[in-house]
């Protein structure tokens, strides 16, 4: 084999990869562009949040480092228990324990 037929042969392999990670590269853009953005107070349901104050039911949470008032849908929780957001009512978010 001459040696510019081995080098057309190592260019079309390279083109070939340099193709498919451009393909890559441009679904996972539209992937992005499409996902809705979640942000706000929506993006905390599911999170996981750290006790501050007893929740008894009232108290406060750390998430997302941010302070916020939660009320326990369990009952009490004590400080430095993990507990779930389950949901947002006027900037109160409500949670169970983990």
């Amino acid at each position: 084999m001459s040696p510019l037929a081995v080098v057309g042969i190592i260019s079309l392999v390279l083109l070939v990869i340099l193709k498919i990670y451009y393909i890559q590269d441009i679904i996972r853009t539209f992937k992005r562009l499409l996902r809705r953005s979640v942000t706000g107070s929506e993006g905390l349901v599911g999170k996981t949040a750290v006790v501050k104050t007893p929740l008894s039911p009232r108290g406060t949470v750390f998430v997302e480092g941010e302070n916020w008032t939660a009320v326990s849908e369990e009952g009490r929780v004590e400080p430095g228990e993990e507990v779930v957001v389950t949901g947002i009512n006027n900037l109160v978010l409500s949670v169970v324990k983990k």
